[in-house]
């Protein structure tokens, strides 16, 4: 479908141009977790202020190709303000979306796919990262913000306990 994939190329350019939750946060209260992809470069800083349970602010900073930095972007407009359970269900779907070709990748023995009650989580707009699968070398561009974020999320429970 020519008009599909066009739409989705148009979606990841605008978040590319035009990011979404750019900049950074006061540390602390905020968190700061970086990610890094030393086959390409890419760089991710992910600030996360998360109270009461959700992801109540939340930006993105770092530099890298247009799949990561769309990424992020989308994700962070998807994440922010969601529950941190929700913010986990969705890291979970996404990288279940991504996960065709990843597994391999990484080695992995299907630790980390989604479950079936991530089966009803709608991606909405990140689906038009789904095209990525068919570029295995380009899956890791599209998922250092959601692991960085996954790795935030992490911290924080750790850092609350």
């Amino acid at each position: 479908m020519p008009g599909l994939e066009d739409l989705y190329r148009e979606i990841i350019l605008d978040h590319y141009r035009n990011p979404r939750n750019r900049g950074e946060l006061p540390t602390p209260p905020a968190h700061r977790v970086e990610g890094f992809n030393p086959l390409c470069g890419d760089e991710i800083v992910v600030y996360l202020d998360v109270e009461d349970g959700k992801v109540a602010d939340m930006r993105i900073n770092g530099q890298g190709c247009s799949i990561s930095q769309s990424s992020a972007s989308m994700m962070s407009a998807a994440v922010k303000g969601k529950t941190v359970d929700e913010a986990r269900a969705l890291i979970r779907a996404f990288k279940g979306m991504m996960s065709i070709h990843e597994s391999r990748l990484d080695g992995e023995d299907g630790e980390g796919e989604p479950s079936a009650a991530d089966g009803d989580v709608k991606l909405g707009d990140l689906e038009a990262l789904q095209g990525v699968v068919k570029f295995p070398v380009r899956i890791k561009c599209a998922t250092l913000s959601w692991i960085t974020l996954q790795q935030g999320l992490d911290e924080t429970l750790l850092e609350g306990s």
